[in-house]
C-alpha cells in the first residue's frame, strides 16, 4: 500500500471510521487509517471489563447515517457496539485502507513541500497532504501515583486493560476509583469476590439508568421506515434538554440533583453509607453516571466502601490515611484516563519547527476543537473543548467530519496546498469559549474533575447545546484561514 496517501487518519474508533466513510462518500479514496492495535474499535476494543456498556442510548450513540434498529438494549454492551463498528467498516468497504500495528510516533510538517511526514513505531514513514487525528480522549489509562504501587505482588491492572486470565472469584479484591467504568464493573466483582473493598476519593452523582431489553417485536417495529429515525430524534431532544443546566445556569441542575438524591435514598437504607455516597459539589461538575446496580452492590455483605485516601500500597495490602491496612489479593484501578495531558508526550512539529507543546504551553486549544494555528492541514476530531456532559459525542464527531471535508473542498477550490487557521481567529474563538465556560458548572460547581487542566481551566467540554456546535461548524469561514499555495 502507498506510503504517500493523500490523507492519513490516525485511530479507528468512531472518529476514524466516521471520517473514512465520509471521505469515500465525498470522492476522496486516497487515504489510510493507521491503527496502533491489531484490530479496530478504539475505546470499544480496549474496554472489555465485566459490565462494560454505553451510558448514552445506543440509538443516539451511533452514526446518524447508519441507524441500527437491531440494538438488543437501550444501552448496548461493549461487544455489540464493537460489532456495529465492524459492520460499518464492512458495509462501506474500509478494510483496504487499514494499516494495523502502526503506532504514530511523530508528525512533522515540511514547510517547503507543504506535506506532513508521519513516523510509526515500526520504523515506517508516510508522506501525506493532510492528517486527521481521531485518537479520542479516553484511551491513555491514568494510574494513580501511590507510593509502593509497583511493590504489590498480586495481579493489578487498570480497567481499560482488564486481565481476563486472572480469576477474581473467591478473592479479596480492591477497587481504587469510582468513576464511569467502576460503577459498571463493581457490581460484577461484588457477585464473585470473597471480599470487595472500594476506595473512593470523591463520590459521583448517580442517576437511574433507563435501560431495558428491546424485544424482537420492538426491533421489528424499529425496522419500519422512519421508526429508528423518529426514536433517535426523540432521544436527541430529551438528552439536549439536560444541557439547560450545563449551558445556561448551574441552578437549573437542581432537578437533576433531586433525581440523583432520590435514587440514592431508595437504594441505600444505611444512613452512614448514604452520607459517604453523597457528593458535596453541584451535580454535573463531574460526569453524571447512570447505574441501577452500583449502590445495591455496595450494600452487599462482604463489600466495604472506604473513603479515606489510599496512602501506600504494600506487597499484599493497601494502607489508608487512618493507618488501617487492608489485605488484598488483587487490585483493579478504575482511575480513568489522561485527558487534558494526553498530548503531552506527542511529537508533533508544525510550521517553522513549532512543537505542539510550545503552541499549547498555556493550555490545549483549537479553533472549534478542530484546527490549531501553526499546524496546517492537521485536523483533530474530538479535540479540545468538544466533549459533552449531556449528549452523544458521535453527534459531535459527525459535525467535525463534515467540517474537515469542507476544509478539503476549500483547498480543492482555491488550489491551495494547505490551510492554517489564523492565530487571531483561534484566539477570539477561545476567549469567547472560556468566558462562557468560566460561568458554568464545570468551573463553578465546587469540584476537581478531568474536565479541567492543571490550571483549573476547562479544556474538555463544549459549553453549549450540540445543535449550536452543529450550526457553527456547518460551513468553513475562509477568512479564518490562511491559504498556503
Amino acid at each position: 500500500m502507498s506510503t504517500r496517501p493523500g490523507i492519513t487518519i490516525i485511530g479507528s474508533g468512531f472518529a476514524g471510521i466516521g471520517m473514512a466513510i465520509k471521505l469515500k462518500e465525498a470522492g476522496y479514496h486516497d487515504f489510510v487509517i493507521l491503527e496502533k492495535a491489531p484490530d479496530l474499535g478504539g475505546t470499544w476494543r480496549d474496554n472489555t471489563y465485566p459490565g462494560c456498556a454505553c451510558d448514552v442510548p445506543s440509538h443516539m450513540y451511533s452514526f446518524s447515517f447508519e441507524l441500527n434498529p437491531g440494538w438488543s438494549r437501550m444501552f448496548s454492551p461493549q461487544s455489540e457496539i464493537w460489532d456495529y463498528m465492524r459492520g460499518c467498516v464492512a458495509k462501506y468497504g474500509l478494510a483496504p485502507h487499514f494499516r494495523f500495528g502502526k503506532e504514530v510516533t511523530a508528525l512533522e510538517y515540511d514547510d517547503a513541500a507543504h506535506e506532513w511526514r508521519v513516523a510509526t513505531g515500526d520504523g515506517e514513514a508516510f508522506t501525506t497532504n493532510a492528517v486527521v487525528s481521531g485518537i479520542g480522549a479516553l484511551h491513555v489509562p491514568s494510574l494513580p501515583q501511590i507510593p509502593g504501587r509497583e511493590r504489590f505482588r498480586g495481579p493489578a491492572f487498570h480497567s481499560a486493560e482488564w486481565d481476563h486470565s486472572v480469576d477474581l472469584a473467591g478473592k479479596r479484591v480492591a477497587v481504587i476509583g469510582t468513576g464511569a467504568s467502576a460503577v459498571q464493573f463493581v457490581p460484577r466483582l461484588a457477585e464473585q469476590a470473597a471480599r470487595l473493598t472500594v476506595f473512593q476519593r470523591t463520590p459521583p452523582w448517580i442517576q437511574p439508568k433507563p435501560d431495558f431489553e428491546l424485544s424482537s417485536r420492538a426491533r421489528r417495529v424499529l425496522s419500519l421506515p422512519g421508526a429508528a429515525r423518529a426514536l433517535r430524534n426523540s432521544i436527541y431532544w430529551v438528552l439536549e434538554a439536560r444541557a439547560l443546566g450545563f449551558t445556561i445556569d448551574p441552578r437549573l441542575m437542581k432537578l437533576q440533583e433531586v433525581v440523583a438524591r432520590r435514587h440514592l435514598e431508595r437504594q441505600v437504607a444505611d444512613p452512614e453509607l448514604r452520607a459517604k455516597l453523597t457528593p458535596d459539589y453541584t451535580i454535573g461538575c463531574k460526569r453524571i453516571l447512570l447505574s441501577n446496580d452500583y449502590y445495591p452492590a455496595l450494600t452487599r455483605d462482604g463489600v466495604e466502601l472506604v473513603t479515606d485516601a489510599v496512602t501506600e500500597i504494600r506487597e499484599n495490602s493497601i494502607v489508608d490515611a487512618t493507618g488501617r491496612e487492608t489485605e488484598v489479593d488483587a487490585i483493579v484501578y478504575g482511575t480513568g484516563f489522561k485527558v487534558t495531558d494526553a498530548l503531552n508526550e506527542q511529537r508533533i512539529i508544525g510550521r517553522n519547527g513549532l512543537k505542539i507543546q510550545e503552541a499549547w504551553q498555556n493550555g490545549i486549544e483549537a479553533y472549534y476543537g478542530i484546527t490549531t494555528a501553526g499546524f496546517p492541514n492537521l485536523f483533530f476530531l474530538l479535540g479540545p473543548n468538544t466533549g459533552l456532559g449531556h449528549n452523544s459525542v458521535v453527534f459531535m464527531i459527525e459535525s467535525q467530519v463534515r467540517y474537515v471535508i469542507d476544509c478539503l473542498r476549500l483547498l480543492s477550490k482555491s488550489r491551495a496546498r494547505a490551510l492554517d487557521v489564523r492565530p487571531e481567529a483561534q484566539r477570539a474563538y477561545n476567549d469567547r469559549l472560556q468566558e462562557r465556560l468560566n460561568a458554568l458548572i464545570w468551573s463553578e460547581g465546587g469540584c476537581r474533575s478531568w474536565y479541567l487542566d492543571e490550571h483549573g481551566v476547562n479544556r474538555t467540554t463544549w459549553p453549549g447545546f450540540t445543535f449550536e456546535y452543529w450550526a457553527r461548524t456547518r460551513k468553513v469561514q475562509p477568512g479564518a484561514y490562511e491559504l498556503i499555495h
